[in-house]
């Protein structure tokens, strides 16, 4: 819903009625994923896709039919093989839809939040248009009533938010039966803060703003950190690493980039980011360079498994060596690590 959210602002403020379609689950090699998200507005106008085209048609009537009834419906679509190949596709899949003649007011605010969120909602089975948002602080807005729907998220809520990944789950409900449940993911936007204005970082911050990333570059180097070297990156910290730090703030969907291969800034800003929950911290030097690291970790009181979490030689092997392959070397082990992929 993020990704459309500007042209849901700009359609309302039409006075259109908004509806939407958001795909709940796929088999095969459907176009689209998870929380994929397609708007249609009373005037005609369609943003966003299920599909990526073979059935948005289909979508958009869906929409008009549950706008007319005002009242949602579950709908499964099967993308054939002729139809995949036209959307790239090497064989067909399936999909299904969770379609609203409005869009749910709990949905848009973990859209337009900044922290982190899911909104779980019944989509099929017992209780069915039953929802709770659940944000990243463990907190959560469950009645009573839904006591039972609560005590069975909680689990798979916290995974599908640290992958950042949709999902539909089944659970038993009360009176014996299953509800199908839209567990629906609105990620705490990631920030990649770089210390280290070096010639790397120039080509990773555009790099990672394409990826969604928010990007602060600091440096204790004045020389080093100017708009004309920075001129897309959110923030430039003029600071050592404990003030750097401390102003751009290491939380749970930060990903740390020490990059100055200068001992004085790089040893301080590595002792700070572990004892932080960044989600990312990684290094730039040699095998030989990063050895010598680890043994100073080691030496500084860090356990085996905190001096783990620092990636170093910074990036995942691909064997590049300018800026540009080496920035996206960071940014694939970066992308790694935040789908958990093995």
């Amino acid at each position: 819903m993020r990704d459309v959210l500007a042209e849901y602002e700009r359609m309302i403020a039409t006075g259109a009625r908004v509806g939407r379609a958001v795909v709940t689950s796929v088999w095969g090699s459907a176009p689209r994923m998870a929380g994929a998200t397609l708007l249609a507005g009373s005037g005609g106008q369609v943003f966003g896709s299920v599909s990526g085209g073979c059935v948005e048609g289909a979508a958009v009537r869906e929409i008009g039919e549950a706008q007319a009834r005002n009242a949602p419906r579950h709908v499964t679509y099967g993308v054939s093989n002729e139809k995949a190949w036209e959307v790239g596709l090497a064989c067909g899949g399936t999909i299904k839809v969770h379609v609203e003649p409005t869009v749910s007011p709990r949905v848009l605010a973990a859209a337009r939040g900044e922290a982190g969120a899911v909104v779980a909602t019944v989509v099929e089975g017992m209780a069915l248009g039953t929802a709770i948002t659940f944000h990243e602080d463990g907190t959560d807005d469950a009645t009573p009533a839904d006591a039972w729907l609560r005590d069975a998220l909680v689990a798979p809520v916290r995974e599908a938010l640290r992958l950042e990944a949709s999902t539909t789950i089944e659970t038993g409900a009360p009176d014996g039966t299953l509800a199908t449940v839209f567990v629906e993911v609105f990620p705490r936007r990631p920030t990649l803060v770089i210390f280290g204005g070096v010639h790397i970082a120039m080509t990773l911050v555009p790099m990672a703003r394409m990826l969604g990333y928010r990007t602060v570059v600091a440096d204790g180097r004045a020389a080093f950190l100017t708009r004309e070297r920075f001129p897309d990156a959110d923030d430039l910290i003029l600071a050592w690493p404990e003030e750097a730090f401390a102003r751009a703030g290491l939380g749970p969907a930060t990903y740390v980039c020490v990059l100055s291969h200068d001992p004085k800034f790089d040893e301080p800003a590595l002792d700070l980011a572990l004892r932080s929950p960044a989600r990312y911290i990684g290094a730039i030097g040699s095998k030989r360079t990063h050895a010598e690291r680890r043994e100073r970790l080691r030496r500084s009181g860090f356990s085996e498994q905190d001096i783990a979490r620092v990636h170093g030689p910074i990036g995942l092997p691909l064997g590049g060596r300018g800026p540009a392959e080496t920035a996206l070397a960071i940014l694939a082990e970066m992308t790694k690590v935040r789908y958990g992929a093995a």
